[in-house]
C-alpha cells in the first residue's frame, strides 16, 4: 500500500509538469510556424553579407539595409544577445515593440517595420513568436543605427490588448488576419505623397521598392483584370510559395516566398480566399 501511495503521489506531481511542457512545446511549434512562415521575420532580420546575401548561420542578428528616399534603415538584431540584441528585454517590452512600435527606452520604431499590420497580431500568436525568438541562439552583432528623413509618429495608436484571431472556420476573416500579420498589403497597397498607405486602394499595388536586383513595382492583388482575376488558385499559391508568377517569371526575393513556402495548406487557402474577396481595383502603378 505504501509503495502504491508513493507511486500515486509521483503521478500527481508529474502530470502538472507534463502539462506545462506540452503547453510550452505547443507555444514553440506555433511560434516557429509563424516566424518562419506567414510573419516571415527572417526575411528582414536574417544577417546579410556584403552583397546582400543571407547569412543563415548568424540567425536573426539583423543588418539588412533598406535604402529609401525617406530613410536608410537597418533591420535590428532580434536574437537574445544581451548587448546587441533583445536579451535584456522582457516579454512585455518585446510585445510592445512588435505590436505597438515602441522600444523599452520609449523611442518609436520606424518603417519598414509594418507596425500598423502587426497591431492585428493576437495575444496568443504574439506570445508564441516572442517565445520562439527568445529561444534562439544569441548572436553578438552590432547593427548600424537607422536614419530617417521624415518625422516618425509619436505612436501608432493606443495600446493594444486582448486581441483574438478569428476562428479558422471563418475562412475569409481568418485569411484577412493572415494577410495582416503577413503584412501583404504593406507592399501591395499604393502610398500617397506623404508615404501613407492609400487604404481606399487596398491591394492595388504600384509601390516601387528596391530589391536585390534593382527596382521592382508591386503587382495588383485584387480580383481586377489587371490583378488576380484571371489567375487560378494554383497560380496564386505558386507565386506566394515559389516566387513564380502566372507567366513563369521569377519574382524578386524582396517577396518573402522563401518563408511563405512554409504556410500550411489550410492557411494558404484562407489567404487566397481573402484576396479573392477584395474589392477589384485597377493597377495603381504606372503601366
Amino acid at each position: 500500500m505504501w509503495i502504491f501511495l508513493r507511486m500515486a503521489a509521483c503521478v500527481v506531481l508529474v502530470l502538472p509538469s507534463m502539462t506545462v511542457w506540452a503547453q510550452d512545446d505547443a507555444l514553440m511549434v506555433r511560434g516557429k510556424y509563424l516566424t518562419e512562415g506567414v510573419v516571415a521575420c527572417a526575411n528582414c532580420h536574417t544577417a546579410r553579407g556584403d552583397k546582400g546575401q543571407p547569412l543563415f548561420e548568424q540567425g536573426l542578428s539583423g543588418g539588412m539595409l533598406f535604402d529609401d528616399d525617406a530613410f536608410k534603415a537597418y533591420a535590428p538584431n532580434i536574437t537574445p544577445d544581451p548587448e546587441t540584441g533583445i536579451g535584456k528585454w522582457t516579454d512585455a517590452q518585446l510585445a510592445k515593440a512588435v505590436r505597438e512600435g515602441i522600444r523599452p527606452d520609449g523611442s518609436v520604431i520606424g518603417p519598414p517595420m509594418p507596425i500598423p499590420f502587426y497591431r492585428h497580431l493576437s495575444d496568443a500568436d504574439l506570445a508564441a513568436i516572442i517565445a520562439y525568438v527568445k529561444a534562439q541562439s544569441p548572436v553578438h552583432h552590432v547593427v548600424k543605427k537607422s536614419v530617417y528623413h521624415i518625422p516618425l509618429p509619436p505612436n501608432y495608436g493606443p495600446p493594444v490588448t486582448n486581441i483574438k484571431a478569428p476562428p479558422s472556420t471563418d475562412t475569409v476573416k481568418y485569411g484577412e488576419y493572415l494577410a495582416n500579420i503577413g503584412h501583404c498589403m504593406d507592399c501591395h497597397t499604393p502610398r500617397d505623397n506623404k508615404g501613407m498607405l492609400r487604404m481606399d486602394l487596398l491591394g492595388a499595388g504600384g509601390q516601387t521598392l528596391e530589391g536585390p536586383a534593382g527596382e521592382v513595382v508591386t503587382p495588383n492583388l485584387t480580383p481586377d483584370q489587371s490583378g488576380l482575376k484571371t489567375w487560378s488558385n494554383a497560380q496564386i499559391e505558386r507565386a506566394i510559395r515559389e516566387g513564380i508568377d502566372k507567366n513563369g517569371a521569377h519574382l524578386q526575393p524582396i517577396m518573402a516566398f522563401n518563408w511563405y513556402k512554409n504556410i500550411n495548406d489550410p492557411d494558404m487557402s484562407a489567404l487566397i480566399a481573402y484576396l479573392r474577396s477584395l474589392s477589384p481595383q485597377p493597377f495603381a502603378g504606372k503601366k
